[in-house]
């Protein structure tokens, strides 16, 4: 193989490959993700916002791109790394192949690479940030990205949030005449699923930017919040957590993934990196209340510092790999929280109970 692309990783570690996409210059945080499947799911996850995405499973691209299952209106990934992609997928759905997906929306990504080694130097050594490139050396790459900022001093969040507030469906057809309860879901990158899946439940859904305050959240009258998930650094949004402190007690409360940090931050917790972070479909997590364990959908970099927690705020769930918390609740408030995603995609659907938990909340039936 005619190495003419090279991913390059600010240790000096360089991995040659085929150029995939658009062809240019791409750079951020290189991160992996164990899950076999969802591949378009994850292109489109804000959570993925500045981050590099290395996929372990070796063939991407088989069953191609379909106009669904995406999570967000564009790519968010700023580069993607595969073993193989497919150039002839098989699926009655596929309107494109991956290759043409990614050039579409000018992402810049590469294949060919030895995708087993990458993630083995990523789990010894810590996610880094990298730097794709087709007409650069691998000195020259390294130079440039050393001269970028990390990743941990960019608010990603103001990047993928809504420009305005929003209601779901996009389509206006939304039959509010017959449904009783009004979310809003806070966005700091939230995911479609979400939506599709709290209106499927035949909640009134109405999507707000992350700068919104409580003061115009609560305008909108609304029966509870989803604080949503999102990408980067949770030390960095003094501004949500000000928001969510402002609004916990007033009505109930759903915190998914870096909604849950922000919900812990609001409560004294603090947060911490992660050395490689969470990312896949197969994460066991287990309920400390019920014994219960769960397998999961994650996709986080940052973690729970359960130690400076007050209010009353308990952990509820934690990680049986690490020990890490995976959600909160308190036994008198109506408020929740998980570190992964309930709402999968990609990913297991055996946590979609959650929001059914969380309308038990705005019902009346149930704290967290």
């Amino acid at each position: 193989m005619t190495a003419n692309a090279l991913l390059v990783l600010e240790d000096g570690a360089s991995f040659a490959g085929k150029p995939l996409g658009a062809a240019g210059r791409t750079h951020g945080e290189v991160v992996f993700s164990t899950a076999m499947t969802g591949y378009q799911e994850m292109l489109t996850d804000p959570s993925y916002a500045g981050q590099v995405l290395v996929l372990t499973y070796p063939l991407a691209g088989n069953y191609g791109i379909n106009a669904e299952d995406v999570e967000s209106k564009r790519i968010q990934v700023r580069g993607l790394v595969v073993r193989e992609a497919c150039d002839l997928p098989s699926h009655w759905r596929s309107d494109m192949t991956l290759n043409q997906y990614l050039a579409s929306q000018e992402i810049v990504g590469i294949s060919g690479v030895d995708t087993r080694a990458l993630t083995r130097r990523l789990r010894r050594a810590g996610v880094m940030m990298g730097a794709i490139t087709i007409d650069e050396t691998a000195d020259e790459a390294l130079a440039r990205l050393r001269s970028l900022p990390p990743y941990g001093e960019t608010d990603y969040v103001r990047e993928v949030t809504a420009a305005e507030p929003y209601d779901w469906p996009l389509d206006g057809q939304a039959g509010e005449g017959n449904r009783k309860w009004h979310v809003v879901v806070m966005d700091t990158g939230l995911k479609y699923n979400i939506l599709r899946l709290l209106s499927g439940r035949g909640c009134r859904v109405t999507a707000v930017p992350c700068s919104t305050s409580a003061e115009d959240v609560l305008a909108l009258a609304p029966d509870g919040i989803v604080f949503s998930p999102g990408p980067g650094d949770p030390a960095l949004l003094d501004y949500a957590v000000a928001t969510v402190k402002s609004l916990v007690g007033k009505l109930p409360v759903l915190g998914i993934c870096l909604g849950h940090q922000l919900l812990g931050r609001a409560f004294g917790a603090k947060t911490y990196k992660l050395k490689y972070g969470h990312r896949g479909a197969n994460h066991p997590v287990k309920d400390l209340l019920s014994g219960r364990v769960h397998i999961t959908a994650q996709n986080h970099g940052y973690a729970l510092d359960p130690d400076g927690l007050s209010g009353g705020v308990e952990v509820s769930q934690t990680h049986l790999n690490d020990g890490t918390v995976e959600g909160l609740w308190h036994p008198s408030e109506p408020l929740l929280s998980i570190q992964y995603h309930s709402e999968a995609s990609p990913g297991p659907l055996d946590n979609v109970y959650v929001f059914d938990r969380f309308l038990e909340m705005v019902r009346g039936e149930s704290r967290g």
